[in-house]
């Protein structure tokens, strides 16, 4: 089990990074790929003339969105997380402890699905059936 454990460790960061990269990133400002002049020191300081001299220009955000775009599209194989097509273990202990891993991984969809229910933008970062089995860039 350590090494599902330490997979799950690892993965649902690394899974979250990439998969709300674009969400949030889409939007250049929140996540300017270079910058031209440094930022301003004193909130409230900079014209609209200042900002567009200082963000980057057209070619370098395209390249910047397409990276993050290429970064958050899903992989053809994707597995969810707790998802074993191949049977490596034949005993038992193995067995049950994937089991109580997937079981505890339905608990937690349950608990995330109640929950977005009263959002209206629902977060599924996190969430189980939305997260890789293993690192896959």
């Amino acid at each position: 089990m350590q090494g599902g454990h330490c997979n799950s460790q690892l993965t649902w960061p690394l899974s979250l990074s990439f998969l709300s990269q674009f969400d949030f990133g889409a939007w250049m400002p929140n996540v300017p790929p270079t910058m031209r002049r440094p930022p301003p020191t004193t909130k409230g300081t900079a014209s609209l003339e200042d900002i567009l001299k200082t963000i980057p220009q057209v070619n370098i955000t395209c390249i910047a969105l397409s990276s993050l775009w290429l970064l958050s599209k899903e992989a053809g194989d994707r597995r969810p997380l707790g998802f074993y097509p191949e049977r490596h273990f034949m005993e038992e202990e193995p067995r049950r402890l994937m089991e109580t891993f997937q079981n505890r991984l339905e608990d937690i969809t349950a608990q995330i699905d109640r929950r977005n229910q009263a959002l209206a933008l629902p977060y599924n970062y996190l969430n189980p059936p939305f997260v890789e089995n293993s690192v896959s860039i």
